[in-house]
């Protein structure tokens, strides 16, 4: 069964990503086709890119960036859970992504995003840019819950419409799609590391 990581891209206290995050990683489990794993950025704690060689050579320095590598090279697809900063992506996704390299690589990426009116897309089509220069395939079914606050209940629990269940299940069907198609690449690249 593939594993899919469900990585929640913001640390800032108070965040909505977290919430949203847990609501994906049961859905995804109730899909059924996936192992699931949740990175939490927060949780993981990595600081400000802090590697002296450029990812591609995978020479790391730092036991969190060792562990960070060993959970994303473990991953077969992921879900990036994420708000959007200023029109753009959050500095900690971005930080994690940058960290590593070989490891994203032939990979596919879901998206739940959310926000105001936006619902968090701009974030994605930058995000979507940076991840396919590292080989990595975005799929085009995603979650986009705009006003997010009035999916949450008194507890920030997700309390999910029809239009964001239906879009759960066709971003997990695509990413298993995807995740078979992309298995023989990164098979073959394994081969050719070894």
């Amino acid at each position: 069964m593939p594993q899919l990581m469900i990585l929640i891209g913001s640390t800032r206290p108070g965040r909505l990503a977290l919430p949203i995050g847990e609501w994906v990683a049961d859905r995804a489990r109730a899909h059924g086709a996936f192992d699931v794993e949740i990175a939490d950025l927060a949780e993981i704690g990595l600081p400000l890119m802090d590697e002296p060689d450029h990812p591609r050579m995978r020479q790391y320095t730092k036991p969190h960036t060792r562990a960070w590598s060993e959970r994303v090279d473990a991953a077969d697809a992921f879900v990036f859970v994420s708000p959007e900063y200023n029109y753009g992506i959050a500095a900690p996704l971005k930080n994690a992504i940058d960290y590593l390299h070989d490891e994203w690589k032939h990979k596919a990426v879901g998206f739940v995003s959310y926000g105001g009116v936006s619902a968090g897309t701009r974030a994605v089509q930058m995000t979507k840019q940076i991840i396919s220069a590292l080989s990595m395939v975005p799929v085009y079914d995603a979650v986009n819950i705009p006003f997010v606050f009035q999916f949450l209940d008194d507890e920030s629990r997700v309390q999910a419409n029809d239009a964001m269940e239906d879009a759960a299940t066709q971003m997990f069907d695509a990413l298993l799609e995807w995740d078979t198609a992309l298995r023989p690449m990164r098979e073959q690249q394994a081969q050719l590391a070894t």
